[in-house]
């Protein structure tokens, strides 16, 4: 069996300073191999972006990793130096990230933006070239103009676009794709997504796909990680996951989603039986004490609410951490 790329071992990153610390990721581990795609999926607040920024060293401040590991290639990466993470940024891992009015810079054209990723790791005098074919391959129109253009020139989708172009440039082995389509009409997802695709044909690359849409880690993922309150409560094969979800806070995401009628996606529920998650998501860093999903759980009993869950076996390749995960499976 191959050794993953990128492998995250029991992390946990907490907020604060002094006596009013919070933790916000708790014992996250996972996985990404060389040409798959992991599918991260969750409410919004149970951690599925602060993994990856914390995987790409970019806590924000206040936030810290507290322990655990995460290693890149065998490089471990919460204790490198900055000068290394610099030098691997961009070139051996790269992010496309979530926030586009944030994430790029409004004093700077995208040619220049493209650039300042490229020219560390390659050859200076390819810049331009380089930038205009990834925006040829996102597809931007008329990307001969779009190299002179500013930020606040384009539209959200065409910033979205500049983002995924920054992210693929140097052909990384490892990329965080932090909702990568929001936003983006059916068409140009699946440009979007037959680019990945390629890239991993060509290069091997492994993909970390953060998402809310299960139809897209039908088509895109090979594994799946499930989270919830900081916690990731259920992963396995995506067929698995999808066709026999063991966890109950993974049903209820399953619940939520409307069928389509293509693909493997055709896996989620009918849209005439969507259901809901009840409850609340617990605000950041208070969490309940033992499983994270018990507040909302129908299953849960005084078990469920005073000790933690174990991580059951379910199947040959999935597990998930409840007491009635196999109950759930076989249900």
């Amino acid at each position: 069996m191959m050794d993953p790329i990128l492998s995250v071992r029991d992390l946990c990153v907490d907020v604060g300073t002094g006596i009013q610390v919070h933790r916000v990721l708790d014992g996250v581990s996972l996985d990404l191999f060389p040409g798959k795609t992991l599918g991260v999926v969750g409410e919004s607040g149970c951690g599925k972006s602060m993994t990856a920024l914390a995987t790409m060293g970019l806590l924000p401040d206040r936030f810290s990793v507290a322990s655990g590991s995460i290693q890149l290639a065998g490089e471990e990466m919460t204790t490198i130096k900055p000068a290394r993470l610099r030098q691997l940024r961009g070139n051996m891992i790269s992010m496309i990230f979530q926030e586009l009015m944030t994430s790029l810079n409004p004093l700077l054209t995208v040619e220049r933006q493209i650039a300042e990723v490229v020219e560390p790791h390659q050859h200076k005098t390819k810049a331009r070239e380089i930038a205009l074919e990834m925006l040829r391959a996102i597809p931007i129109p008329s990307p001969e103009d779009r190299l002179a253009a500013y930020p606040h020139e384009l539209l959200g989708r065409m910033r979205q676009r500049v983002m995924i172009a920054i992210a693929l440039a140097c052909r990384p082995k490892v990329i965080i794709a932090d909702e990568p389509t929001t936003a983006l009409d059916v068409t140009v997802q699946a440009q979007i997504f037959r680019l990945l695709r390629d890239l991993q044909m060509d290069t091997e690359t492994a993909i970390m796909l953060i998402t809310h849409d299960l139809g897209a880690v039908a088509e895109m993922a090979d594994e799946v990680a499930v989270f919830c309150a900081g916690k990731s409560i259920e992963s396995g094969p995506v067929g698995d996951i999808l066709d026999r979800p063991a966890h109950p806070y993974t049903r209820g995401l399953m619940s939520r989603t409307p069928r389509l009628k293509l693909g493997a996606a055709a896996r989620l529920p009918d849209a005439g039986s969507l259901g809901e998650i009840p409850g609340m998501v617990p605000p950041l860093g208070r969490f309940p004490k033992a499983c994270r999903f018990a507040p909302r759980c129908a299953l849960a009993d005084e078990r469920c609410r005073s000790e933690d869950p174990p991580r059951l076996p379910v199947g040959t390749a999935q597990t998930a951490l409840c007491w009635y995960a196999k109950e759930e499976a076989l249900a």
